[in-house]
């Protein structure tokens, strides 16, 4: 099966399709994570993108439930070097080839994805089509032209539940299955002792699992969910989760963070910090090609060691933007110096960039959900 990629400034790439046939479009991003392409695919922070693995062999350990991090893939679609038609993983419930095509993804593999890779790098992230179907390019470059631009887009309020929900811990489907977990942070119901409202604005499967392990009950809600509604549900602490598009639309979780400053503990990442950023009068500007991996090194200037962090955004804070009187500045990146953590010097919050649940990635940045359980027993006294 023959696909086509074509791209906004009219660069073609020519391989072959795999998972589900049709046609796809998106804007195109690249990750640099060596695993965790099923983590990746099942982020709703990528709603709207189709994603560049640069790992050249993708598919090889197949798919399995316990590790998507919502219940479908988000991505448009996935391009790859090399895709394998079989699996070899005692995990392994499907291959990845048949995942995909249950899910309507489309999965072009056989091109140079350094080549993409780079051009992306050089020119900035653009728009994209992918089709197993249309033969002519140009039709497809017109196609990726006509596709919304990121920028100005609220996607948070298209991925988020419809409806407010209790996150069980204890049911078998919500395990990571991690063989290496230690059992003491599988904590029961019974010592739950936080109750943390989560905004749902693309929220990850293992982001509430996190949670779990530190000693908290967790209600799910809606991302256009009010200040008095979250209030009204006497929340230990609240959590801004991660999430696609662009932050500024967003502008009713802003509206509902400063409402809620000094009033409760906030932690937000991903989305949720850029959101922190706005609510605090700082502004957000889009990275040329975004941060999309899981080796990242990330500088805590609180403590001066560097952290290798998973990232996936588009968009980030503006340094310059942000009160130095009322916040510290907690976290750089060392690749770019982009901003990556932030915390209010009097008030009850704190952000990062990038993601401590590690779904994929390295475990670096566990410590910052014990950071926020110790805030909320600080705030009950």
């Amino acid at each position: 099966m023959q696909a086509i990629l074509a791209l906004e400034d009219g660069r073609i790439f020519l391989g072959q399709g795999h998972g589900s046939p049709g046609e796809c479009q998106g804007e195109v991003v690249f990750n640099t994570s060596l695993t965790g392409y099923q983590e990746i695919a099942t982020d709703p922070s990528y709603a709207g993108q189709i994603v560049v693995l640069t790992n050249p062999q993708i598919g090889n350990y197949g798919t399995n439930q316990a590790d998507n991090e919502a219940a479908k893939p988000y991505i448009e679609g996935l391009i790859v070097r090399e895709f394998s038609a079989v699996s070899s993983n005692w995990r392994s419930e499907q291959v990845t080839d048949e995942y995909m095509e249950r899910y309507a993804v489309p999965v072009l593999a056989e091109i140079d994805t350094r080549a993409l890779v780079r051009h992306l790098r050089n020119h900035g992230v653009m728009r994209g089509a992918i089709s197993t179907k249309e033969t002519n390019p140009q039709v497809l470059v017109e196609r990726a032209r006509n596709v919304r631009k990121m920028d100005g887009t609220d996607l948070a309020r298209v991925v988020s539940t419809k409806s407010i929900y209790t996150f069980d811990a204890d049911d078998s489907r919500n395990q990571s299955g991690d063989p290496l977990l230690p059992t003491s942070l599988v904590q029961s119901a019974e010592v739950r002792t936080y109750h943390v409202v989560a905004y749902d604005f693309g929220i990850k499967q293992n982001i509430l699992r996190m949670l779990t392990r530190e000693g908290c009950r967790v209600t799910v809600v809606p991302a256009e969910t009010s200040a008095d509604d979250v209030l009204a549900l006497k929340p230990d602490g609240v959590f801004l989760s991660n999430g696609p598009g662009d932050p500024e639309p967003v502008d009713y979780a802003v509206k509902a963070i400063r409402q809620m400053l000094g009033r409760v503990p906030i932690f937000g990442i991903c989305l949720g910090h850029q959101l922190c950023g706005l609510a605090l009068g700082g502004r957000t500007y889009k990275l040329k090609f975004g941060h999309h991996g899981g080796n990242h090194p990330v500088r805590n200037n609180v403590t001066g060691k560097v952290e290798i962090t998973a990232h996936n955004h588009n968009f980030a804070v503006d340094p310059d933007s942000v009160n130095a009187n009322a916040v510290d500045l907690t976290h750089v990146d060392l690749n770019d110096n982009t901003l990556e953590g932030l915390r209010h010097k009097s008030l009850p919050l704190f952000s990062v960039q990038y993601h401590p649940e590690a779904a994929p990635g390295p475990h670096d940045s566990h410590y910052l959900f014990r950071d926020f359980r110790k805030l909320m027993e600080e705030w009950k006294g």
